[in-house]
This record gives C-alpha cells, sequence and structure tokens, in this order.
C-alpha cells in the first residue's frame, strides 16, 4: 500500500463539536465521519496538515460541511461572505482545537511534526505525521506578536483567510460559476504577515485566498506558493479553484496544489451532492498535472470539512483512489510523487532540510 500525507482535514473541528468524544472518534468507536485512527490505518493515511479552524458562530454563515445541500445543488449560487471573527473569539477555538491535537500525540500513537525528518521518523515508526496547521489567521494578532507563540508551540503552515476577511486579507465566497477576483488584495499587517511566516519558515496556504490577495503572496513571498486544497478552475469554475495563471506561478516558484476531494470543487457543474465514478477527479487531476508538472500535485483531502465523492467515501476509500489513478494510466513512480513524495518535497524546499 502506497503511504499518503494529506494536505488538508478538519478532524480537529469535529473533535471540537464533538464534547466528550476524542477518545472514542479516535479509535473508531463512535463512528461517522471521514477520520479515525483504525480507518486511517486501513486507507494507508501516513499523516497530513490538520487544520486548526474556527467556525462562524453564526447560523446564518456556516461553515460548508454546514451549508445545506439545496443551496449548492442548484446553480448558480453566490453565498455571502461570513463576518470576520475577532481575536477575543478565535483564540479560545483555536487554543481548544489545537489542545486536542496535542492530546492525540500523548496517545502515541500520533506525532505534530516541525521538520521533515519529523514526518519521516514518524511515518517509519508507524505514527500519524500530523503537521500543525491553521485554516484563517484570527487567532493570530494584527501586531504578529502571537505568530512566534505559536510557532514556538508546533505551528508550521497556515493560511491568511477562510473563506472570509481577516485582519490580514479577504478570503473568496461561495459562488458558482466565479472567479478568485472577488475584492481587494493583503491588507498592510497581512504584508507583514507574509514577511514574518517567511522568517519563521512558516507556509503560507493560498486555498480560500483571493486572487488579488494571492497575487501579494507571489510578489511578497521568498517561498515556494502551496494551495494545500484547491482544485482547477479550467474544469470547475468556482471561486474557489485556482485558474491557470495561478496555477503557472505556483509552478514558478516550486510549489505546490493538493487536490481537494469536495465533490463542490470537483463536480464540473459545481454541485455539492455526492457523484459515482472517479471521471471528475480524473480530470482535475490530469488538468493540474499538465499546468505545474508532476513533481508539483498532491493530495488535500478535506476530510471532515467536505461532502466526499461517493466511490471514496472516507480516508479507507484512499486505496480505491490510487486505484482509479493507476488504471487511468498513472505509473508507479508518478503515484508516490502523488501521495506523498510531493508534500515532502516541497516542505523541504520551504522549511529547510
Amino acid at each position: 500500500m502506497i503511504p499518503v500525507f494529506d494536505g488538508h482535514n478538519d478532524f480537529l473541528l469535529r473533535l471540537l463539536t464533538s464534547p466528550g468524544e476524542r477518545e472514542a472518534i479516535w479509535s473508531g468507536a463512535a463512528g461517522g465521519g471521514h477520520l479515525d485512527l483504525p480507518r486511517m490505518k486501513a486507507g494507508g493515511f501516513a499523516g497530513g496538515f490538520f487544520a486548526v479552524y474556527i467556525p462562524s458562530p453564526s447560523p446564518a454563515a456556516p461553515d460548508t460541511a454546514d451549508i445545506p445541500d439545496a443551496r449548492m445543488d442548484v446553480p448558480p449560487y453566490d453565498l455571502p461572505l461570513p463576518a470576520p471573527l475577532t481575536l477575543a473569539e478565535a483564540q479560545p477555538v483555536a487554543m481548544a482545537e489545537a489542545a486536542h491535537l496535542f492530546a492525540l500525540e500523548r496517545t502515541g500513537t500520533l506525532s505534530i511534526c516541525r521538520s521533515v525528518a519529523d514526518i519521516r521518523a514518524a511515518m517509519a515508526a508507524g505514527r500519524i505525521a500530523a503537521i500543525f496547521h491553521m485554516e484563517g489567521a484570527e487567532a493570530i494578532d494584527p501586531d504578529l506578536e502571537a505568530l512566534p507563540v505559536w510557532h514556538a508551540a508546533g505551528l508550521r503552515s497556515v493560511g491568511p483567510v477562510w473563506s472570509r476577511p481577516t485582519a490580514f486579507g479577504h478570503g473568496v465566497p461561495f459562488r458558482y460559476p466565479g472567479v478568485p477576483d472577488t475584492g481587494p488584495g493583503l491588507t498592510d499587517a497581512g504584508k507583514r504577515f507574509v514577511a514574518e511566516c517567511n522568517r519563521l519558515k512558516i507556509m503560507i496556504d493560498l486555498s480560500h485566498l483571493n486572487e488579488a490577495g494571492f497575487n501579494d503572496v507571489a510578489r511578497l513571498s521568498d517561498a515556494p506558493l502551496v494551495a494545500t486544497h484547491s482544485n482547477a478552475h479550467a474544469v470547475t469554475p468556482t471561486t474557489r479553484n485556482l485558474t491557470d495563471r495561478q496555477l503557472a506561478m505556483i509552478r514558478e516558484t516550486g510549489g505546490m496544489v493538493g487536490l481537494n476531494f469536495a465533490t463542490v470543487f470537483l463536480d464540473p457543474g459545481g454541485r455539492r451532492s455526492p457523484f459515482k465514478g472517479w471521471d471528475p477527479v480524473l480530470r482535475h487531476m490530469d488538468h493540474l498535472i499538465g499546468a505545474l508538472g508532476e513533481d508539483h500535485v498532491g493530495l488535500g483531502s478535506d476530510f471532515d470539512g467536505a461532502e466526499m465523492p461517493a466511490d471514496l467515501g472516507d480516508v479507507a476509500g484512499l486505496p480505491r483512489l490510487l486505484d482509479a489513478l493507476a488504471a487511468h494510466g498513472y505509473g508507479d513512480a508518478l503515484l508516490r510523487k502523488i501521495a506523498h513524495e510531493n508534500w515532502l518535497g516541497v516542505l523541504t524546499r520551504t522549511w529547510g532540510g
């Protein structure tokens, strides 16, 4: 079984919204969701980016996992951006989710990895190799005093926005059809954020960021451009997917895109309901490889944060995905690059040795 290192999951949010059930969820006793330790082992899931994500408090501005299917199954649609969160709202939630991640490390079955050497060691030992990631930087103040604190705690990857405004920039709304050019670029604090992330060698995640913000990061950053869980706009023209121009910029920097399994970003018609078969996945993967090259594409599942294709189901379905890619003509060497080697490569280029 080829091990998979994944660009994005929302497992910590699932733990946050299931108080008192962490052990039952991790052991698989609770059932449900897309991730638990037994299914990770069954699917060859070796590790990935574990996102700290702060949900919007208003039911009128939910996370994608809570948007009624009907609203995203009758295109066109244009969902309003949620309101910004305050630092006071965000920091306790981020701390609670990070605490769940550290609690999982204490079980001895997961390691929080601060270097590529840490990832390789965890994989060799059969522990889940977890990168502490923030999806949206609401738990970081505009003066950036909290950023080195989070870094000292293990933070190694952060997206300046989810799909709402922050002190640093502007996220794209969920819109189909739509383009990622939806608003202004980085704020002055956002520009300082890029510089400080570069200094600390924290990876900057471009998923959810609008095009003007993307352009600003590309201009300011000295690190590879990375979108942990995004797809090809040329196949599914939604605001959350990347245009060919953006893909070319990522390739020029030696960056990376993780293919998002969320049906709403895979289905060429922009619908959220699960589809059967692998055609949309294959179309996106072919396009990303054509635009980026074989060394710059991986997987960015969005497990526990989105609707999955019917034939994938959950993390235990990863071997079926790799089998589908193999049947489509992808050889073993390319499958290993997509499954984990490319992620380890871009992290080496971003973090160093």
